[in-house]
């Protein structure tokens, strides 16, 4: 293939200490949607993957720290439980920023596959140097 085909594989870094939530997640959601790219596609996973660093650093604003929870359900009786960010980002700060890109994420069978394409990580070390220096 040639090194300026539309289909080329594409990674990209973002650094999100001190980054709000909210706006880093619609970031992501819109770079793995691919809707950057001229051959975007609703019906098609784009090659394009994230790399998020300093995960455990990223910003809530106002008091959703101690406010905003997390919710699952077992589904039995009495099988509700919930955390707060605060808990969250103690226990696997990585599920922030992956709870917000899945939630912007278009609710569809595509969801599952782009996510995989969500590279988090709670410093600033990651193993996928050596796909950003193809370029």
């Amino acid at each position: 293939m040639h090194e300026d085909t539309p289909h080329k594989t594409e990674w990209h870094h973002i650094d999100a200490k001190d980054k709000i939530l909210g706006r880093i997640a619609t970031q992501i959601a819109s770079l793995l949607l691919g809707k950057h790219r001229p051959d975007y596609a609703a019906h098609r996973v784009a090659p394009v993957y994230v790399v998020v660093t300093n995960c455990k650093e990223v910003a809530v604003t106002g008091r959703k720290e101690d406010k905003k929870k997390y919710y699952r359900y077992s589904g039995y009786p009495g099988g509700m439980k919930s955390r707060t960010v605060r808990e969250v980002r103690e226990r696997d700060p990585r599920q922030l920023i992956e709870a917000a890109v899945f939630g912007m994420l278009p609710k569809n069978s595509l969801r599952t596959e782009r996510m995989q394409h969500l590279r988090v990580y709670t410093t600033a070390d990651h193993p996928h140097l050596p796909q950003f220096n193809q370029k």
